[in-house]
């Protein structure tokens, strides 16, 4: 039997998943923050090094701060580590049933905090020691 797919608009909209699905979505999230990030370091990089423009100095001091690499540092952490997170449950097939998933999903959140709070402190001395 086919599973009906009349669904209204507002009713598409509103949120069935659970945590796996939550992941899922900051994971495309984080990930086209990598990317976009990544392309405007590199277009103000260039910019700096090519014409010496004030608004890639500008984007350079924000990159800089302390403030913005907290929120990079989540991005990234969150993002390699959800990704091996899936990549390990595609490798193990056995292990994609729901309890397991919830599993892995505490084991990536156990790794995840005390590494991005080292992170953060690490970020936030250096930047005290510095002013």
């Amino acid at each position: 039997m086919k599973p009906s797919r009349n669904v209204g608009f507002y009713q598409g909209l509103k949120y069935q998943g659970r945590s796996p699905m939550l992941h899922w979505m900051l994971h495309r999230i984080t990930g086209v923050a990598i990317v976009f990030f990544v392309g405007l370091h590199v277009l103000a990089s260039f910019f700096m090094q090519q014409t010496g423009a004030d608004l890639a100095t500008q984007v350079n001091i924000v990159y800089e701060s302390w403030q913005f690499q907290i929120i990079v540092a989540f991005i990234v952490i969150f993002h390699a580590l959800n990704g091996l997170r899936v990549a390990l449950l595609d490798f193990w097939p056995a292990f994609q049933n729901q309890v397991d998933q919830y599993r892995a999903l505490w084991l990536q959140w156990s790794v995840i905090l005390p590494l991005y709070a080292l992170t953060v402190f690490f970020l936030v001395t250096r930047s005290l020691a510095e002013s």
